[in-house]
């Protein structure tokens, strides 16, 4: 078998832009096994059940012969086990995973960016990466709420840097911002 080169892909988007069905339809075009690493963590709380809608909307768009990996905080050692093995890992989503961090009392959020930058730069696999785009719109009042956009922008930034092509949806439609060098 041929070996794999590595491709990374970031996908960016506002809520609902589209992102989740523009990656997943780059995981399918992959040709590779795919594993779908689910950050989403559905709670009793979810007073009006939105975050479960839509993992159950995750859940339908996906095909079923896709493997399943939910992991809320340890991605980067999650997607370091994956590398043994060709595939596609597309991960859904970065913004849920460091909002699982920045509400957790585990700790480190700079240690666990840097570790996920380095893995992603580092991974022998086709990584396809989904996040939110959030400093478009107002600066949010609250403390946590102003973190969470600013690791966001920094997170998204930093990631666009190691990934070979970068992808921002807006009203469903991909509008490319980096793409890898043809030779």
């Amino acid at each position: 078998m041929a070996s794999l080169v590595p491709m990374r892909q970031l996908f960016l988007g506002g809520a609902r832009s589209g992102k989740s069905s523009l990656a997943e339809q780059a995981a399918m075009g992959s040709g590779l096994p795919v594993i779908y690493l689910a950050t989403a963590q559905v709670s009793n709380s979810d007073e009006y059940g939105s975050m479960a809608q839509r993992v159950a909307i995750h859940k339908q768009r996906r095909p079923e012969h896709w493997r399943l990996i939910e992991e809320p905080l340890a991605l980067s050692e999650t997607i370091a086990k994956l590398d043994q093995r060709p595939c596609c890992v597309l991960v859904d989503c970065l913004t849920l995973w460091l909002s699982n961090h920045l509400c957790s009392e585990t700790g480190d959020i700079d240690g666990s960016l840097d570790q996920l930058i380095e893995q992603v730069s580092h991974t022998r696999h086709h990584l396809i990466l989904v996040s939110n785009e959030v400093g478009s719109g107002i600066v949010p009042m609250g403390e946590l709420s102003r973190q969470f956009q600013d690791y966001s922008g920094l997170m998204n930034q930093r990631l666009a840097k190691v990934c070979d092509e970068v992808t921002l949806a807006v009203a469903g439609l991909p509008l490319n911002l980096k793409s890898k060098p043809t030779h």
